[in-house]
């Protein structure tokens, strides 16, 4: 009998290394391909089966509030008052909501992309076969002479806990690493799971530039003006273009002048532009 799970994405963190980007959102909340993080995450687990506030659960800590109406009621909500409690006190204050279930944990800023299965179909190997004993993690092969991860691997956003590895964990400021991962490998009871597509963690301007370019290069909102020059970026929502952009993501609402030209950027209102 495959034991019950339930899926909690995590998105309480303060994207610090996005900042000034993050000043206007949570990193839960920038869009990628136009599409917000948090809401890719989502629609992730539901192609899994897993929708709605029993079965799903979302944590907030900074710019709370954005994130709690962005939720709505698609989801459970568990809103970290004091600040974040890392990856393992966000899952330790969602315990009586578990409630002795295995635990699917997504990170919100994780970016992940397989051409060949639908988002869901792509991380479904977490769960076939699972006994509700070990611990799972998604992978990707670190790169020939990378440093870290668990036996040539690194984390690829999703990692599936049993109730006997969550039922201890506290609602105090830790992370999955030092309480459940680095157990389990010790214990010899952690699966590796290798993700076949693309996964890109956005915490860099860099890096989450390239996500929005792997997403949707060449999107224009249709909502948008664009009467400038654009090639190879992504242009959200209300968005104005009158100058020339390449390789750019224009956050909605955006405005690039007339006399303005930019390159490998992210630009947010009408000046904040930040590199990548």
């Amino acid at each position: 009998m495959t034991p019950a799970v339930c899926a909690v994405v995590l998105a309480a963190g303060e994207g610090q290394r996005l900042r000034p980007l993050t000043e206007l959102l949570p990193k839960a909340l920038c869009p990628v391909g136009n599409v917000a993080l948090l809401d890719r995450a989502l629609a992730r687990i539901a192609g899994l089966g897993l929708t709605g506030p029993t079965d799903v659960a979302v944590n907030a800590a900074y710019l709370a509030d954005q994130v709690v109406a962005h939720v709505g009621d698609r989801a459970h909500l568990s809103v970290e008052p004091d600040g974040p409690l890392g990856t393992s006190g966000g899952i330790g204050r969602l315990l009586p909501w578990i409630n002795g279930r295995g635990v699917l944990v997504g990170n919100a800023d994780a970016y992940l992309a397989d051409p060949h299965r639908d988002p869901g179909k792509d991380i479904e190997a977490l769960l076939e076969s699972w006994t509700g004993e070990t611990v799972r993690m998604l992978t990707r092969p670190i790169p020939e002479g990378g440093q870290g991860g668990f036996s040539g691997h690194r984390f690829a956003g999703f990692s599936l806990l049993p109730w006997r590895y969550t039922q201890n964990l506290s609602d105090k400021p830790s992370d999955l690493v030092r309480t459940a991962w680095r157990p389990a490998e010790a214990a010899g009871e952690l699966e590796l799971v290798t993700y076949e597509g693309l996964y890109i963690d956005t915490g860099t301007p860099a890096d989450y530039l390239k996500a929005n370019l792997h997403a949707a290069a060449g999107l224009t909102d249709p909502s948008a003006t664009l009467d400038g020059t654009a090639s190879e970026s992504v242009i959200g929502a209300g968005a104005q273009v009158h100058g020339q952009i390449n390789r750019c993501v224009i956050w909605p609402g955006a405005t690039v002048a007339a006399n303005e030209t930019l390159h490998s950027t992210i630009r947010a209102g009408t000046t904040l532009t930040v590199p990548a």
